[in-house]
């Protein structure tokens, strides 16, 4: 078999031609338990090669949103590559799928295969490389969305600031000028919606499902929950931690001796301290992540050193970048890539803490040579993310290298897992709103409809914060969600993954290498087990019920109060 590119710079000069004989070679191969071991080799590659190239090429159109050169090439691997190589992919499930062989520990990735198979259809391939390229326009959208503040431009993430400083008139006309500035991007978005819905029930009606949701719990390999266990843990979230955010609101309301708390009152200090401030430039903030990820575990902040030499991380906030942070992968190169947009405060320490567990997970299985066995579920993977938020809140602190005084990091913490609590009823708000949607598509074609629907679904979930007279506002924040737009039904992931990353937190407050180890150890085990085996090795449990997370919130407020007094110092 012939050479494919070894290195990113010439992988990214191939097109579709050079790589078809590579799959046209595997799918003529004769197929035999001798030779099965070295063709499932051989197949990651390829596989590893296109994920690699399609990887750079989305990376290099969220860093610069403006780059047109980044843009075209992005669109020309969708038009000519990305088609034919799922294409030729389907061929070679076939091939093993028909072969009646089973790997070892491939039990989980045939199934999934199965899966994909029963869903491949040739003519939905040109509509997921439009779905894709739809994508993209919402990080231009997004991406382009600045205002005028103290007489700079500014994006509207470099506001966030802002929502800290003690001056209410000033968080006020900070976060309201970023809104409108959002809102001006209404139409636009709406717009943008009902092509990418449109898009979704013809993918879906082309793979013979009923309607989107089924598709897409499919192509999630959501095998071992349901819609109605989604319904049942907004359910129990509404039973038992709403009460909880609103206890973390009240308080934060009576400190702030406010009549009412106000969208612009949800970031500054209760108690009138100045805003955390952790680092000043982004080298700062990468020497403090490495010192912290070291005392978690040498190697994991070995892991990260090799990033911070290659320049895999991408970490400062500048005009015409996308929104958000993430972790991607580029396993040819066996490396991970994180992006970010920090602008010196709180929140970026723990993003990066957060994506720095995604990448530390797939350091793990960079030794796993089937690129199969490399899918980990997404449910899985946030808890990853998640824990390493937790993990890490012991060495905060400058003593072991962090980023702040003994007060400062008690302080950090509390806000963290006062942030904590009240995501899930956000979590829940948001995954109602697609299921209502794609149960709905002719009122989800009706912007109107969505806007209604995510301001009863808000009020429902967030009852603890007043709108009053923002209401346009608050009706199309379901717009700021990327995940709506780009990665459907993908948000139940970080609520199931926050609850197991809270229990694997309660294993360290008991035992933090225990914890630590088991941690590591289900990282590394890839998509060899079924997901709740995964939860299971890593320290935790998949959970839905009340019961848990009457547990979690339980230790998660405890641990708050216990922290006020250090805090305080």
């Amino acid at each position: 078999m012939p050479d494919l590119p070894t290195t990113p710079e010439e992988l990214l000069t191939w097109e579709w031609p050079q790589f078809d004989p590579f799959a046209v070679e595997l799918a003529g191969r004769p197929l035999s338990q001798d030779n099965l071991s070295q063709w499932l080799l051989d197949w990651s590659r390829l596989r590893d090669c296109m994920d690699e190239l399609s990887y750079r090429l989305n990376v290099a159109t969220t860093v610069n949103t403006a780059d047109a050169t980044a843009q075209k090439r992005l669109q020309n691997f969708y038009d000519t590559i990305y088609p034919t190589a799922m294409q030729a992919d389907q061929v070679l499930k076939q091939k093993l799928l028909a072969s009646g062989l089973e790997p070892a520990g491939y039990d989980v990735a045939l199934r999934n295969m199965r899966a994909a198979a029963d869903l491949y259809r040739p003519e939905n391939l040109e509509l997921l490389a439009e779905e894709q390229k739809l994508n993209t326009r919402y990080d231009s959208i997004i991406g382009a969305q600045s205002v005028q503040w103290d007489g700079k431009e500014m994006t509207v993430t470099q506001l966030r600031p802002v929502y800290q400083e003690m001056d209410r008139s000033r968080r006020e006309q900070a976060w309201r000028l970023g809104s409108q500035r959002q809102l001006a991007d209404r139409q636009s978005l709406n717009t943008l919606w009902q092509e990418l819905f449109a898009l979704r029930q013809r993918i879906a009606a082309n793979a013979g499902k009923p309607n989107f949701r089924a598709y897409r719990w499919q192509q999630l390999n959501r095998f071992y929950y349901t819609p109605e266990d989604c319904k049942q843990f907004h359910r129990a979230i509404e039973e038992v931690v709403v009460p909880a955010a609103n206890r973390v609101y009240r308080r934060r309301q009576e400190r702030l001796g406010l009549a009412s708390l106000r969208p612009w009152d949800l970031f500054v200090d209760p108690h009138g301290r100045p805003p955390l401030h952790p680092f000043d430039t982004v080298e700062q903030l990468k020497t403090g992540a490495s010192a912290i990820f070291h005392r978690v575990d040498p190697q994991l902040g070995a892991y990260f050193e090799v990033m911070r030499d290659e320049n895999l991380l991408d970490l400062d906030n500048r005009a015409n970048k996308a929104p958000g942070g993430y972790s991607t992968i580029f396993p040819m190169s066996r490396r991970p890539f994180i992006f970010m947009n920090a602008v010196g405060i709180d929140d970026d320490v723990q993003t990066l803490l957060h994506e720095g567990g995604h990448s530390f997970q797939d350091f793990e299985m960079y030794v796993i040579p089937y690129s199969h066995l490399r899918e980990i579920p997404m449910e899985f993977a946030e808890v990853a993310s998640m824990s390493m938020e937790l993990l890490t809140s012991p060495y905060l602190a400058r003593e072991w290298g962090g980023f702040y005084s003994r007060s400062e990091a008690a302080r950090a913490l509390i806000e963290h897992l006062e942030w904590d609590i009240t995501f899930w009823p956000s979590m829940a708000a948001i995954d109602a709103f697609q299921h209502w949607a794609y149960e709905n598509p002719e009122l989800a074609l009706n912007p109107a409809a969505c806007d209604e629907t995510y301001f009863n679904l808000h009020s429902r979930f967030l009852p603890g914060v007043d709108w009053s007279g923002l209401e346009d506002i608050l009706a199309t924040r379901w717009q700021r969600v990327l995940h709506i737009y780009q990665l459907p039904f993908y948000m139940v992931e970080y609520g199931l993954a926050q609850l197991g990353a809270v229990q694997i937190w309660r294993n360290a407050l008991a035992d933090q290498a225990g914890a630590v180890a088991a941690y590591r150890h289900g990282m590394a085990l890839g998509n060899s087990l079924p997901l709740p085996q995964l939860y299971q090795a890593a320290g935790a449990r998949l959970a839905f019920d009340a019961a848990a997370l009457n547990e979690a919130v339980t230790l998660m407020e405890s641990k708050i109060q216990e922290l006020e007094t250090l805090a305080e110092n």
